[in-house]
């Protein structure tokens, strides 16, 4: 294909839109929070499985 026949598209910005919206409905949590319930989590789970506490 010869540069003459080439055709040119514009270029897109696809993918990159950034979305401002925030959705109001959405359960927020501070990182500190999550870290927070993991280990509980992890803790409740080893004293289960090591029979410490029996559910």
């Amino acid at each position: 294909m010869t540069r003459k026949n080439r055709i040119r598209m514009p270029q897109s910005t696809a993918g990159l839109i950034q979305y401002f919206e925030e959705s109001k409905e959405a359960v927020k949590l501070k990182p500190e929070h999550v870290i927070a319930i993991c280990v509980f989590l992890i803790i409740f789970e080893l004293l289960v499985k090591f029979g410490i506490i029996r559910i």
